[in-house]
């Protein structure tokens, strides 16, 4: 199926309306040199599955960002395979942690994470794809939060240093 195009003044059906798969939840700017960000009203009932892009900013330090959902702080399973830029494989992870691993944060360059999540608002194990990288290698994360929990909210914080600026966007994935 081809994705529907709108026009200006054009009135759109429920036939329309329904083919769009992608629905913009919440858009949250970050402050001034924050370790964290707290986001709040991200999930509900509308969707099962969600897309969270982070974009823009800046970055004190490199680092890589972590996704902690509602005041969970434990329970956090996830790992990592990837590369370095020169070519040689590693392979990573956590068990049990504090937070999943969800992007990263450049000195000058900015701010990216791009995540997928499943199941936060539903009270069931909510499972994570992200990726992450810096200057000397790149890392797609998956993993799975164990705590059978709802959840309407979550925190982006930074491993170290401080963010300032940027985006982050929520969006549904219609059931």
């Amino acid at each position: 199926m081809t994705y529907p195009t709108f026009n200006t003044g054009q009135v759109l059906t429920s036939t329309e309306m329904n083919a769009v798969g992608l629905w913009l939840v919440k858009t949250q700017t970050i402050g001034n040199a924050v370790s964290s960000v707290a986001v709040t009203g991200a999930f509900s009932t509308d969707y099962d599955n969600y897309k969270i892009i982070i974009s823009g900013g800046a970055s004190s330090a490199q680092a890589f960002l972590n996704l902690q959902l509602g005041a969970s702080a434990t329970g956090y399973y996830y790992a990592n395979s990837g590369v370095t830029y020169a070519g040689a494989a590693f392979v990573g992870g956590a068990s049990n942690t504090t937070s999943f691993q969800a992007g990263s944060a450049f000195i000058g360059n900015g701010l990216m994470a791009n995540i997928e999540l499943q199941n936060p608002f539903l009270a069931k194990y909510t499972f994570a794809q992200s990726s992450g990288m810096n200057t000397t290698f790149a890392t797609p994360s998956i993993g799975y939060h164990g705590v059978a929990t709802s959840y309407t909210g979550f925190t982006i914080g930074v491993t170290t240093g401080t963010i300032t600026g940027g985006t982050i966007k929520i969006y549904g994935y219609r059931n």
